[in-house]
């Protein structure tokens, strides 16, 4: 299969990369000739460069191509947190509920972030964490069975979906969102909070490669401070 996301150029380059193909310090073809080779648009390629360089594995100078960095650059990396840990970390004792659970289910948004068709089979959950059994977070994630087939049979009464996925399934790359977000009636009665209330929410979608893992959005009932190391 061809590859045509700027994801999966991105991460072709940097295998040729890692193979030595393009060694520590030398110039690497240009985005007609990349596009050419993938048979894709130079605007993927220009956005699969861009993300290479904002990794510190290339730099790009106008006029002047781009280029495998001599060293590359450290960069700051962000692990998927638990939110077992992140309610264990206040002192109070975790569990969570399954609330919904179903392959039945079909959101056009959740397809449109993982860029899948209606055919991929995806299986839905709405989960909600909670801490010394008040509510902490609610979830709402989609995951492509299709990628982890395994899924539709996990066993999740013990482990939340967001721990078995961090242990079970590697990810290659994600996308992040932080924003606060209006609840909405089913999530402020689920949190037990007033409708419209003000809530931290996280949207996440994570990939292995090419294909589009899971993503999910979770909403943490206030008052929420997000903590992480850098």
């Amino acid at each position: 299969m061809t590859a045509t996301t700027h994801h999966a150029i991105r991460e072709r380059i940097r295998a040729r990369i890692k193979a030595g193909e393009y060694p520590l310090g030398t110039r690497i073809p240009g985005e007609a000739e990349f596009a050419a080779s993938f048979g894709c648009s130079r605007t993927t390629v220009n956005r699969a460069l861009r993300a290479l360089a904002d990794e510190g594995i290339v730099e790009r100078r106008r006029k002047g191509g781009t280029r495998v960095r001599p060293l590359p650059v450290p960069q700051a990396q962000l692990t998927i947190p638990l939110v077992r840990e992140q309610v264990e970390a206040t002192g109070r004792r975790y569990s969570h509920r399954v609330v919904v659970r179903g392959t039945a289910s079909t959101d056009a948004a959740a397809r449109r972030r993982m860029r899948l068709g209606d055919d991929v089979p995806l299986m839905h959950l709405e989960t909600l964490h909670l801490a010394d059994e008040q509510p902490f977070a609610f979830e709402r994630r989609w995951v492509n069975l299709w990628a982890v087939p395994a899924f539709a049979s996990a066993d999740l009464s013990v482990l939340s979906a967001n721990e078995w996925l961090v242990r079970e399934v590697p990810f290659s790359s994600g996308e992040v969102s932080l924003s606060a977000a209006a609840a909405s009636e089913q999530v402020a009665a689920v949190l037990r909070v007033e409708p419209g209330a003000a809530l931290f929410t996280l949207d996440r979608t994570t990939w292995l490669d090419e294909a589009a893992i899971t993503t999910m959005t979770l909403s943490y009932r206030p008052p929420y401070t997000l903590d992480f190391a850098i």
